[in-house]
C-alpha cells in the first residue's frame, strides 16, 4: 500500500443526463432522463432532479415514467457524449501517463507516475485544479476521490458526489470502511450481498471479524480471500493504462417479441453485420463466432462456434451465426438478440470456402430483391425524429427535437449558449429540416456559440416553461403545453400510439456502449384537426382531444396549425399553465389548470465519513 493518496479516481456527475441540461437550456434544473423511450427501454441516466423522485440508472422506463410524469425523456447522443469524453480524457493523460479509462466517464489516474501528487498536499491541489479544468473545458462537474489505493479512491468519489472532491488519509482506512455496507466493496453483488447476510454479515466490519477462513468457506477461496483482503483495505492493483479487450459484440431488445423465423434470421445478420464493423473499426480479428438469444419467458441461450482462424470478413461471421441460430428452438418468440466475436486477435485468416459461400447467398438475395422491385417505384423514406436529437432549419436555425408525431415534429430552437428559445411545429418531411451535429457546450475562446431563431412575429420565449399557447401572429395559431414522452400511469406501460401510424416510444436498442431508442417523442400537437389532433389509446381505435387539464376537448377548426411555447420538461399540462383558443368566430375560450407541487430536487453531498476530508465549492 501507498503512504500518500496519489491514485485519483474521476467520476462525471450524471454524464448524459448533464450533457443534455448543459446543450438544452430550457431542461436546466428540471427532471431529465436519458434512455430507451420504447416500452421496454431502460434508463441509462437520470439527473439529480430527476433522481429525487427515484428514478435511477438501469430502471425500466416504464417505471421511471410512473415515477416521474413530468420528466424530460429523451434518447442517447453518443457522439457528443463520446467527444466530451475525449476532452475529459485529454485533462488526465496530461496529468499521468497511466490513465485507466473504465467508461465515457470514469477513470483512474495514478498522480505519482506523472509527479503531479506526491504527497496529500499536492494531490489535493491537483485534483482541485482538475475539476476547474473540466468545467471549465465542458462545461459540466466531476467528483474526484483520492487515496491511496483504485478501490478507496472510488469509494471517495462516491462521497464526493456531486461536484466534490474526497481525501481519504492514509491510516484512517479501516475506521472508514468498517460501518459501511459490504455492497460498497468491489465484487460484491446482490447475489453476493444475499449470501453474506443470511451468513450474518452485513458491514465491512463483520468480513473482518469473520476471518479469511469463514469467507473461503462462504464465498471460496479466490473470491473469499480477495474480499477479506478488501475489507482490510489492502489493495495492490495498479492503475493499468492500456486494457486489452477480450471480445465485441452487439445485441438488440424489441419492443415485442418477434416469431416469424424469417425476420428473426435477417435479424441475426444485421447483427454480425454492425458486430464486425466495431471488429474492424478496432483493428481486430476474432476466431469464435457467440450468438445470443433471449426468449419469451426470459430464458437466454448462448451457442458458439469456433473457427479455424481468426477472421473479420462479415460473409463468415453471417454464416456462423446463421448456423448457430439453426440449433436454437424460436418458436415462442425472442425479445432479444445479440452477436459477438471473441478470441480477438491481430491478424486475419480468412476462410476462403465459406467467405465464397458468403459472397454467392448474397448475390442471389440481391438478384431475388432486384426481381421483386422489378418495375415498383421506390417508396421514399420516411423521416424519423428522435427527441433530443440535433437538428438545423434553414430559416430558425439550430435547435433540438422536442416531440414527434401524426406527420409533424416539434423544434425548441435553443442552443448551449442562449437562453430557452421558442417551440415550433413542422411537417416532418419539410424540406427546411435537417438533423444536425451536436454544437460544441462551451464555445472556443473568443467564439460565440449561436442564437437560436425567433419567429416571424419577434416574440421572445418567456422562460417559464409553460405551453401558454397565445395566437400571437394573428393567425389563430395555438397548440396544448407539449411534454417529451408519454406519462406512464397508462396500462400499456408507456407504449403509446399517436395517430395510428406512429408511436412516441419505437424500439430499444442496447448495446454494450449504451441504450438507444429506435422512435422517440411526445403527445405532439393535440386540439388541431389539421395536425391530426385526436389521440388514439391504442386498444381499439378509440380517439379523443385532451385539452390543458387533460379533460377531452373537441378539436379546433381545420385551418389551425401548431405554433407556441411549450414545456419540454412535462409541465405544461397541469403545472397552472392557460391556454387560449381562438374559436371559429373569432372568440376565445380559456381553459386552466393546477396540479400539486412536485418537490424541488436537492443535489446535497453525502456526509463525510470519518477519516476523509471534503471540499465542495
Amino acid at each position: 500500500m501507498r503512504t500518500a493518496p496519489t491514485i485519483l479516481h474521476l467520476d462525471m456527475d450524471a454524464f448524459y443526463a448533464s450533457a443534455e441540461q448543459a446543450a438544452k437550456p430550457s431542461l436546466r434544473g428540471k427532471a431529465v432522463v436519458v434512455g430507451g423511450l420504447g416500452p421496454r427501454g431502460v434508463v441509462a441516466t437520470a439527473s439529480y432532479e430527476a433522481r429525487v423522485f427515484g428514478v435511477h440508472s438501469a430502471m425500466p422506463m416504464a417505471q421511471a415514467r410512473r415515477l416521474a410524469p413530468n420528466a424530460a425523456y429523451l434518447v442517447p447522443r453518443f457522439g457528443l457524449y463520446r467527444e466530451i469524453s475525449e476532452h475529459v480524457m485529454s485533462l488526465l493523460h496530461r496529468l499521468s501517463p497511466l490513465v485507466e479509462p473504465l467508461s465515457l466517464d470514469e477513470a483512474f489516474v495514478d498522480l505519482e507516475a506523472g509527479g503531479t501528487g506526491w504527497d496529500e498536499a499536492s494531490a489535493r491541489a491537483t485534483g482541485e485544479r482538475l475539476r476547474a479544468d473540466i468545467k471549465a473545458l465542458t462545461g459540466l462537474t466531476g467528483s474526484v476521490g483520492l487515496a491511496a489505493s483504485k478501490m478507496l479512491a472510488k469509494i471517495a468519489s462516491e462521497q464526493a458526489k456531486p461536484d466534490g472532491l474526497v481525501l481519504i488519509r492514509p491510516g484512517t482506512e479501516r475506521a472508514l470502511l468498517g460501518p459501511m455496507s459490504v455492497r460498497v466493496l468491489p465484487g460484491v453483488g446482490p447475489a453476493t450481498g444475499d449470501h453474506l447476510r443470511r451468513a450474518g454479515i452485513t458491514t465491512v466490519e463483520e468480513i473482518a471479524e469473520a476471518g479469511v477462513d469463514e469467507l473461503v468457506r462462504l464465498l471460496g477461496k479466490a473470491h473469499g480471500t480477495a474480499l477479506y483482503a478488501m475489507a482490510m483495505a489492502q489493495d495492490e492493483r495498479p492503475v493499468v493504462a492500456e486494457r486489452d479487450a477480450k471480445s465485441v459484440s452487439v445485441e438488440d431488445t424489441y419492443d415485442v417479441d418477434i416469431h416469424d423465423r424469417v425476420r428473426i434470421r435477417l435479424e441475426v445478420q444485421r447483427l454480425a453485420d454492425r458486430c464486425v464493423q466495431r471488429l474492424r473499426g478496432a483493428g481486430r480479428s476474432g476466431r469464435t463466432v457467440v450468438l445470443k438469444v433471449r426468449r419469451y419467458d426470459f430464458s437466454t441461450l448462448t451457442r458458439s462456434e469456433t473457427l479455424r482462424g481468426p477472421t473479420d470478413d462479415p460473409a463468415v461471421v453471417r454464416e456462423a451465426a446463421g448456423r448457430l441460430l439453426e440449433a436454437v428452438d424460436t418458436t415462442g418468440g425472442v425479445r432479444l438478440l445479440g452477436v459477438g466475436v471473441s478470441g480477438l486477435a491481430d491478424f486475419t485468416q480468412e476462410d476462403l470456402f465459406a467467405q465464397a459461400a458468403g459472397d454467392r447467398s448474397e448475390e442471389a438475395e440481391h438478384e431475388e430483391a432486384a426481381q421483386q422491385l422489378k418495375g415498383e417505384e421506390p417508396a421514399p423514406a420516411e423521416r424519423h425524429w428522435l427527441a433530443g436529437r440535433d437538428v438545423r432549419h434553414a430559416e430558425y436555425g439550430a435547435g433540438w427535437v422536442q416531440g414527434s408525431g401524426l406527420g409533424r415534429v416539434t423544434v425548441r430552437f435553443e442552443t448551449p449558449g442562449s437562453p430557452p428559445g421558442r417551440v415550433r411545429t413542422f411537417r416532418t418531411d419539410d424540406p427546411d429540416l435537417e438533423s444536425a451535429e451536436p454544437l460544441p457546450l462551451v464555445p472556443n475562446a473568443g467564439g460565440q456559440a449561436p442564437e437560436p431563431g425567433t419567429g416571424p412575429d419577434g416574440g421572445e420565449a418567456d422562460g417559464r416553461g409553460g405551453g401558454s399557447g397565445k395566437a400571437e401572429d394573428g393567425r389563430g395559431r395555438v397548440r396544448q403545453g407539449e411534454q417529451t414522452g408519454v406519462p406512464a400511469d397508462r396500462e400499456d406501460g408507456g407504449e403509446h400510439t399517436v395517430g395510428g401510424d406512429s408511436t412516441d416510444g419505437g424500439a430499444c436498442t442496447r448495446e454494450e456502449d449504451g441504450v438507444h431508442g429506435a422512435d422517440g417523442g411526445g403527445v405532439v400537437a393535440l386540439g388541431a384537426d389539421r395536425c391530426g389532433g385526436r389521440e388514439y389509446d391504442g386498444s381499439g381505435g378509440r380517439e379523443y382531444d385532451r385539452g390543458v387539464g387533460g379533460e377531452r376537448r373537441e378539436p379546433a377548426g381545420p385551418d389551425r396549425a401548431p405554433d407556441s411555447q411549450a414545456d419540454p420538461a412535462g409541465e405544461g399540462a397541469g403545472s397552472g399553465c392557460e391556454s387560449r383558443r381562438v374559436g371559429p368566430a373569432g372568440g376565445e375560450s380559456q381553459v386552466s389548470s393546477e396540479s400539486a407541487r412536485r418537490p424541488k430536487s436537492r443535489s446535497g453531498g453525502r456526509a463525510a465519513a470519518p477519516g476523509s476530508e471534503t471540499s465542495r465549492p
